[in-house]
C-alpha cells in the first residue's frame, strides 16, 4: 500500500493496481481504514484494546509475567479473552515473562584450538568386538541438579 501511496499521483491508483494484481476496490478500503479508525475490523479494534490491558498488566508485574499470567490476570479483572489471543499479542508486541530456572553451561568452546581428528572416518562399524569404541556425553537435568551419562 504504500508502494501505491508514494506513486499514485504519478501513475494513477489502477495501473499500479493492475501490475500488482492488487484490486483498487482493496487499496481504497484500506486508505478508508487509515483515515477513519471506527471502519477498522471488529478484531483489529479488539486487538487494540487488548493490547493495551495486556501492556498494563504485563508491566504492573514488572515484566515476570508470561502469556498464562497475564491472561489469568486479566480474567480476574473480568476482561473475557482467550489464551491463544494473549500469546498471538503478546508475541506481536515483543513481550515474553521471566523464566525460571538457571542456565547451566555444560561445554565451553575454544574456537582458536584445533579440531581433533577424525580417527575413524565417520565409520562406526565394526568387523570384531573391541575395535572401536566411541563414547557420547549426555547431560540430563534432575531436580538434584545435571547428571552426566555415558554411552
Amino acid at each position: 500500500m504504500s508502494i501505491i501511496d508514494a506513486h499514485r499521483e504519478d501513475l494513477g491508483i489502477e495501473p499500479i493496481c493492475r501490475e500488482l494484481a492488487i484490486a483498487p476496490s482493496s487499496y481504497h478500503e484500506h486508505a478508508a481504514r487509515l483515515a477513519d479508525p471506527g471502519k477498522r475490523p471488529a478484531r483489529a479494534r479488539r486487538d487494540e484494546e487488548m493490547r493495551e490491558a495486556i501492556k498494563r498488566v504485563h508491566e504492573n508485574s514488572y515484566g515476570l509475567y508470561g502469556a498464562r499470567k497475564v491472561w489469568h490476570q486479566m480474567r480476574r479483572e473480568g476482561i473475557t479473552v482467550a489464551t491463544c489471543t494473549v500469546e498471538r499479542l503478546m508475541r506481536a508486541m515483543g513481550l515474553s515473562g521471566v523464566r525460571r530456572g538457571k542456565t547451566t553451561v555444560t561445554t565451553i568452546s575454544n574456537p582458536k584450538a584445533p579440531c581433533p581428528l577424525d580417527k575413524v572416518n565417520r565409520e562406526f562399524r565394526v568387523s570384531r568386538p573391541n575395535a572401536l569404541w566411541v563414547v557420547d556425553f549426555t547431560y540430563v537435568h534432575t531436580g538434584a541438579g545435571f547428571v552426566m551419562s555415558r554411552s
